[in-house]
């Protein structure tokens, strides 16, 4: 209990130090605000989760993808095959045989009525009414090769494509099911990723666009996720307006996402205000069994004070330490040992 009191006794009791061989080296604590962070948990989210649908109805007669695949924009990631397509393509050929058939008499007789119109046997009626069939008949195949075309484009279309880069998220369906036209297959997550934060009411008037949140190594843990002083930069991007059940909600964009789950939780330490602190470098203060000191120079000299120290700071000006009882605003330290 009386440790600290007898070590300051002892301090007062030192003999004083020039004041000429201080100066140099002095360092002069000043009350500075840093940001207040709190610690809360942010979701990683997909900015587009596009969904790849079939385009025709049958049946799903494979599946080349699985939760968490990788897939490129246009590759197939499933096949739905109709039956009746095939029906309906032998039955277009089918016709398209007739119509040609068809067209070849059509082609004769006009050959033939051309032939006596020369001679003056027919007359030009008849080789009208001949061009006439001829162009009938030329039209009509065009037409059922037309229709062949729709159902071979139908049949291509059985083919699901992805419709963005991404991964895949969910595939509801599996090999045999019976699906619709529209029918979702796979849920693909195109990314950009990014965070989602939700933060308690009582902070919602602090955190604003553009404001920078650190956020922890992957993981959720202490261990893991490390410390602020350690964290990545991101930006807050968008703070909602609603406020739903007490929790404001805010995106924050972050470099570094891109293989993490979606929905995987990460630690993240957000800047709820500041705060006045007193702080100093670290190689300022010397420990003398288990008590930290401070050299405070005074005009009778330098004298070890003992302080109890905080959390460390890292910013521009370096790595420090907070000070909570010991020191003043505009009390002047020594490094140890001078």
């Amino acid at each position: 209990m009386h440790l600290p009191s007898l070590a300051l006794f002892a301090a007062l009791l030192a003999a004083p130090l020039a004041s000429s061989a201080a100066g140099a080296e002095d360092f002069t604590v000043r009350l500075e605000q840093v940001p207040e962070l709190k610690a809360v948990f942010g979701e990683v989210e997909s900015r587009t989760v596009v969904p790849a649908r079939a385009r025709i109805g049958g049946s799903l007669r494979a599946v080349s993808v699985s939760e968490g695949s990788l897939v490129k924009e246009g590759d197939e990631i499933a096949l739905v095959v109709d039956d009746k397509l095939a029906l309906s393509l032998n039955a277009a050929d089918a016709r398209i045989k007739e119509l040609r058939s068809q067209l070849e008499n059509a082609r004769v007789e006009l050959d033939r009525t051309q032939q006596l119109v020369a001679k003056g046997v027919a007359s030009q009626s008849r080789l009208d009414t001949g061009k006439t069939l001829f162009d009938v008949a030329t039209n009509q195949v065009t037409a059922a090769e037309a229709d062949r075309a729709v159902v071979l484009q139908r049949a291509r279309e059985g083919a699901v494509l992805a419709p963005a880069d991404g991964r895949v998220l969910t595939v509801p369906v599996t090999p045999g099911s019976v699906v619709l036209a529209g029918d979702e297959i796979a849920r693909i997550a195109s990314g950009p990723y990014y965070l989602r934060l939700s933060l308690p009411e009582r902070h919602a008037a602090d955190i604003r666009e553009g404001g920078t949140v650190r956020i922890g190594q992957r993981g959720i843990t202490q261990d893991r996720a490390g410390t602020a002083a350690t964290a990545r930069l991101g930006r807050v991007v968008k703070v909602y307006p609603e406020i739903t059940a007490g929790r404001v909600m805010a995106d924050v964009e972050v470099d570094g996402l891109g293989d993490y789950f979606v929905n995987e939780r990460t630690l993240v330490w957000v800047e709820i205000g500041r705060r006045g602190v007193l702080a100093i470098p670290p190689a300022l203060v010397s420990t003398r069994h288990g008590i930290d000191y401070v050299r405070v120079a005074t005009p009778r000299g330098a004298l070890d004070v003992p302080v109890v120290l905080g959390a460390r700071l890292t910013d521009a000006a370096g790595e420090r330490v907070e000070v909570l009882t010991g020191l003043a605003d505009g009390d002047r330290i020594q490094a140890p040992g001078h």
